[in-house]
């Protein structure tokens, strides 16, 4: 089992693998599968809850998901995802928060959308002992104040506060660094300049690692990002064993005489 320690020390080495999991059966899955990291993410808000955006998505949601996945997994390191507002407002609430997931629901570490007001909550919650994964380039939390899932750091000043910005968080006690929908030469001369692995989507083939949803790597996602890739039809096989069932229950093929049980010495009732 891959530890917070064991993941940092992989920066340069063998590449990292991340996906999502809502759900314990989806968890099991990944894990059997060998990824090395689980991310219970608040991408839940989409794929899962049928919200429109992530923001809606409670602490109790990630919770409740965290402990799910946490009890399906025996090797991978999970991470949740902390939801927007459950911290930056208030470092006790904060602290509160991120460390209900590792103390009630068994979560490795927590996930930070981070911005220059997450530097020193990361090294308040390194010290306190809930390991910190940040994350830099598109915070889809931030979706109302950027306008729209726009690829960040496309410019020269752009890439060189976020470069500033992965710097600070490593100093502050970031074990790893999620960089999303970055340019692919950004992401790299950001992997070069840190010591802690940088865990890309949508960030091109040289950061650390790779992370996806997982419902997008399985067709289950009615839009694919232009980054990602479908791996797998799974939707398309739920809709075929769905209509098989209907067509059985409606033909009376289903329940057959091996589904039912018959008690003996029981009366007619009426």
């Amino acid at each position: 089992m891959p530890t917070v320690k064991d993941i940092r020390q992989q920066a340069g080495e063998e590449p990292i693998t991340m996906l999502t999991a809502y759900d314990a059966p989806t968890a099991a899955v990944v894990d059997d599968a060998g990824v090395d990291m689980i991310l219970v993410g608040d991408s839940m808000g989409n794929t899962a809850l049928g919200y429109d955006t992530t923001l809606p998505v409670t602490v109790d949601e990630i919770a409740s998901t965290t402990g799910a996945v946490s009890r399906a997994t025996e090797d991978a390191l999970v991470v949740a995802d902390m939801p927007f507002l459950s911290f930056g407002a208030d470092e006790a609430a904060a602290i509160e928060n991120c460390g209900r997931m590792l103390k009630e629901e068994d979560a490795d570490a927590v996930k930070l959308e981070c911005g220059p007001h997450t530097v020193e909550l990361t090294e308040r919650l390194t010290n306190l002992g809930i390991p910190v994964m940040a994350h830099l380039g598109l915070t889809p939390q931030h979706v109302n104040q950027l306008g729209g899932f726009f690829r960040q750091g496309t410019d020269q000043d752009a890439a060189q506060a976020m470069l500033e910005l992965a710097e600070q968080h490593e100093e502050a006690g970031a074990f790893s660094l999620v960089l999303e929908h970055v340019p692919a030469n950004v992401a790299a001369d950001i992997t070069d300049a840190l010591d802690i692995p940088t865990i890309g989507i949508g960030a091109g083939p040289d950061t650390d690692g790779q992370v996806l949803v997982v419902n997008d790597i399985l067709g289950l996602s009615e839009r694919t990002p232009p980054f990602s890739e479908q791996f797998g039809d799974v939707k398309g096989e739920m809709e075929r064993a769905v209509e098989d069932y209907r067509d059985a229950v409606e033909s009376g093929e289903f329940p057959a005489e091996e589904h039912s049980h018959v008690e003996e010495g029981v009366e007619n009732l009426y």
